[in-house]
């Protein structure tokens, strides 16, 4: 992939990105592992402990990996994609990443990144 260029922090700019941790398995956070949390300033990529955390459902370093990629994916500005446009990190079924085991970008990922950034 070639660099993103992000444009520096100023005084009318800002380019940050931070992890944020929640906990929680009701309301919006019910069967949400992460989510991307666009803000004035700075954008969080919030992480659910309530699934990710050592011993839970998705709890590994590896599962943890794969939802990380699949925020930043959308901190980068790509939308969930369906099934029929092949394998991607953005598919927005959690389950169906981890299943097949995406530990990086694919072929599609790359292409949109591509298509996006040059």
């Amino acid at each position: 992939l070639k660099q993103v260029k992000i444009v520096a922090d100023g005084a009318t700019a800002y380019a940050d990105l931070e992890f944020r941790d929640v906990s929680s398995v009701s309301g919006q956070w019910r069967d949400v592992y992460g989510k991307w949390s666009p803000q004035h300033g700075t954008d969080h990529l919030l992480m659910n402990r309530a699934y990710l955390d050592d011993g839970k459902r998705w709890g590994t370093d590896e599962q943890r990996r794969r939802v990380a990629a699949h925020e930043l994916g959308h901190a980068l500005g790509f939308c969930h994609k369906s099934y029929d446009e092949g394998r991607s990190l953005l598919w927005a079924d959690y389950g169906q990443i981890a299943e097949q085991k995406l530990n990086g970008p694919t072929a599609k990922d790359i292409e949109a990144y591509h298509a996006l950034w040059g």
